[in-house]
Order: C-alpha cells, then sequence, then structure tokens
C-alpha cells in the first residue's frame, strides 16, 4: 500500500519510522534540499493532558545547545493548532540496542569505538551543564558509517532549572548509578557527571556480553 505523503511546512512527511506513549516519530524530506529528517510529532492536548510542557520546552532547549557530531542534531521545531513538530537529523542505521540483540557481542574494537564516541558526546552536554539521565543501547543511535548518535533528551535536566529537578530519580534502571536510586552519594543522590559516566560502563559490558548487566523488561539480553 502506498504511504499517503502530506506537507507540513517544508517537509513532505511520509511513513512511521517510530512511535512510543506520547509521539511519533515520521520520516519526513526537505523539498527544498531533498534532505532526509525525522519528526518527532507531539500531539498538544496530550501534552498538556500529561503536564508535559515544561519537559518538551526542557528538551528543545537543551538539544538547541548540545551541537556534536555525535548527538542528533535539532534542525527546527513547527507548531499547528494541534500538533508540535520537532525536526531532527535522520539515522539511518538503527539503535545499538537492536545491534546487540541480532550481532550479539561486539568486538572490542567496536566497544572501544562507541565507548570513546559516547564519552565525547557525554563530555560535550556536561561542558554545556546538560545531564541526560537516560542513556542506554535504545537511544544511542549508528548512522550509515557506523557512528554512534546520542538521542532522546526527554528526561534530561540543567542545574539552572533547579535542585528538586537534579534530586528527580529517572532513567532505565539497569543504567542507572544505585547511589541514585537509593538517594546516596555525593548531594543526597543529586545527579552529577559521574551518574551518566556510570552507565558508560554498564553500556560496555552489555555491548561485550551480548546482554544487559541486570536481568530487567526488554534488557534481559542473552549473548
Amino acid at each position: 500500500m502506498k504511504t499517503v505523503m502530506r506537507k507540513v511546512g517544508k517537509y513532505e512527511v511520509g511513513r512511521t519510522i517510530g512511535e512510543g506513549t506520547f509521539a511519533k516519530v515520521k520520516f519526513a524530506q526537505n523539498t527544498e534540499t531533498g534532505d532526509c529528517v525525522a519528526i518527532k510529532v507531539l500531539t498538544k492536548s496530550t501534552i498538556l493532558k500529561h503536564k508535559m510542557v515544561d519537559q518538551i520546552k526542557r528538551e528543545i532547549s537543551i538539544m538547541k545547545i548540545v551541537r556534536h557530531p555525535c548527538i542528533v542534531k535539532l534542525h527546527e521545531v513547527l507548531a499547528s493548532q494541534s500538533k508540535i513538530y520537532i525536526v531532527l537529523e535522520f539515522v539511518t542505521g538503527g539503535e545499538l540496542f537492536d545491534k546487540i540483540v541480532h550481532h550479539g557481542r561486539l568486538s572490542e574494537n567496536e566497544s572501544r569505538r562507541y565507548f570513546q564516541q559516547l564519552i565525547d558526546a557525554v563530555s560535550h552536554c556536561h561542558s554545556k551543564g546538560v545531564y541526560h539521565r537516560d542513556l542506554k543501547p535504545e537511544n544511542l543511535l549508528l548512522d550509515s558509517k557506523g557512528s554512534l548518535k546520542v538521542s532522546d533528551f526527554g528526561l534530561s535536566a540543567l542545574p539552572q532549572q533547579g535542585v528538586d529537578l537534579l534530586h528527580t530519580t529517572c532513567g532505565t534502571p539497569n543504567y542507572v548509578a544505585p547511589e541514585v536510586l537509593s538517594h546516596r552519594g555525593q548531594g543526597g543522590g543529586r545527579l552529577n557527571e559521574r551518574d551518566d559516566f556510570w552507565g558508560h560502563k554498564k553500556r560496555v559490558q552489555a555491548s561485550e556480553k551480548g546482554r544487559a548487566r541486570y536481568v530487567g523488561r526488554r534488557y534481559a539480553l542473552t549473548g
């Protein structure tokens, strides 16, 4: 069946390439340049109903300041009467999670390369005062050259947004530093750079072993 195309600004929007609880991600093409993009589509009524306005504003603000080759690029944000369209770089290689699931254990060289790219991206975020808070293989995409791209800043935080936000426990349990889950450590569980980097170690273990460090929903990979 032929995909029905529609226009959003200068973009011709096609098939759905991803779907979450509160958003769909559509493949689209810039009609002026021919470039392919991914558009995250959010319904305004849903955002209001679930009190997500501040979260969406924060995600957009953060993506505007974390420009880096190993971070999915935000092109622009558009809006209609009922929708918000977040136009993102289109990354063709899928999730690191799927690569681990389908190919099993990664080679030492692959793991080292991905880890270095992840360190570069997160170090850049930290230099801008941004804490990702949900780094996991599902949020690490691979481009056509096999390079890693960090995505999904929906749970990210900035220090200037207040102490309460940085004390919030979030993220995927398998990859969250234990002192954050138990509200221990520096600042009584307050996030710092070490918490993002603790998760890096768990992701390297998952990629090298072909499975997640702890058993949990969807993350119990076997290698």
